[in-house]
């Protein structure tokens, strides 16, 4: 058997989104900006596309932007901001971002922007005493994961947004691991900024999505083409941006059953532990509103993450140590480091990110072997 519980990392493309895409790979594939028929049909596509997005999200769909990743979309909400912005030379992040926003700001600051890391506490939610006080005249924006990708914590976006707002702050949130994992509604979470990323949610890889509040001030990155109101060139992937659209409307229609199952299927999991006395530790807050349902981050006392990893793998059960963005390095993940994880527990660190398509035999299939190999490697 094989089981797959590193959806955090990527989720296969579902059937249905595979099948809105197919007629524009194939039959339907005229250039968007072309004026002939074949391309008008498909500028009605696009424009039909982004109009479902923004009334899924409710919020203008002149105020999408369509990008190749939430990497991509990351670096433009902060780079796009700095270069447009000349007056204010601070930025403050947190010490628990995604890589995309963590080499981001450390780019900017060889520019000269000063860049705050905000602490966080033991569950990995931020200081927001640390923040109030960091915030000021000079600060242009605040960059914030809504939604860990390794400990599944959602932080406290109202309090954020508040702060920020009161400051006269721009507010960009890394959304790819929330869209569809937990409710987004933009007419209430008072951001200016938003990335998306399709392949967290059953989309394919290579296309992601940048909201921008209208009147944010922020100036394009890639230079060609009138492409997305002349903010973002390159001819745009429409069959990908379909899958997207299918694979929103879909992770947003199934999303109670979704939550419900999941965070049953984890709360199984721990019990399954504690019934075998393995001595673990959840990383990130207690399974419930807090945390991003089916993510699992545990740490497990003397052993050694790699040789988990590996032997889980020979099982044919695939999960990570971390990010999947950073699985080549041996040092323990940043998240990990900056939520004080015990020396003896972070070495031996899997997150288990359960999805859409995990069933009830993978998972004791996983759990069997997980117990069998940690008794094993004892």
């Amino acid at each position: 058997m094989e089981v797959y519980l590193d959806n955090a990392s990527t989720t296969k493309v579902s059937k249905v989104v595979f099948d809105a895409m197919k007629p524009y790979l194939q039959e339907e594939y005229g250039n968007p900006s072309s004026l002939h028929d074949k391309g008008i049909r498909i500028r009605k596509v696009l424009n039909t596309a982004k109009k479902t997005i923004a009334s899924l999200l409710h919020c203008d769909h002149n105020e999408l932007y369509f990008t190749s990743c939430g990497t991509e979309a990351s670096n433009w909400a902060l780079k796009g901001l700095a270069f447009a912005n000349h007056t204010k030379g601070e930025i403050i992040t947190t010490k628990v971002e995604h890589h995309a926003t963590l080499h981001a700001a450390q780019f900017l600051e060889t520019m000269g922007y000063i860049v705050h890391y905000l602490d966080v506490d033991s569950q990995g939610f931020v200081d927001l005493d640390q923040l109030t006080r960091l915030i000021g005249d000079n600060t242009l924006v605040v960059s914030i994961i809504l939604a860990n990708n390794e400990i599944g914590t959602i932080q406290n976006l109202a309090a954020i947004s508040a702060i920020c707002e009161a400051a006269s702050v721009y507010l960009h949130v890394d959304a790819v691991q929330a869209i569809t994992h937990m409710p987004i509604d933009l007419r209430t979470m008072n951001v200016d900024l938003m990335s998306v990323s399709g392949h967290k949610f059953h989309a394919p890889k290579g296309v992601g999505l940048l909201y921008i509040k209208d009147g944010t001030h922020i100036v394009n990155l890639i230079h060609g083409g009138q492409q997305e109101n002349d903010l973002r060139s390159g001819t745009e992937n429409v069959p990908y941006i379909v899958g997207f659209t299918t694979a929103l409307e879909q992770g947003i229609d199934h999303y109670a059953d979704y939550e419900s199952r999941l965070n049953d299927y984890a709360r199984y999991f721990l019990k399954r532990l504690d019934e075998a006395g393995v001595d673990y530790r959840l990383n990130g807050p207690p399974i419930g509103p807090d945390r991003l349902p089916g993510n699992l981050n545990l740490s497990f006392k003397g052993y050694d993450g790699m040789d988990l990893t590996y032997y889980l793998n020979k099982a044919g059960i695939y999960v990570s140590t971390g990010s999947a963005c950073d699985s080549t390095s041996i040092d323990p993940s940043h998240v990990l480091q900056a939520i004080r994880v015990p020396e003896d527990y972070i070495h031996a660190t899997i997150r288990f990110s359960i999805g859409a398509y995990t069933t009830k035999d993978q998972l004791d299939y996983a759990l069997d072997n997980l117990i069998r190999i940690l008794n094993d490697l004892k």
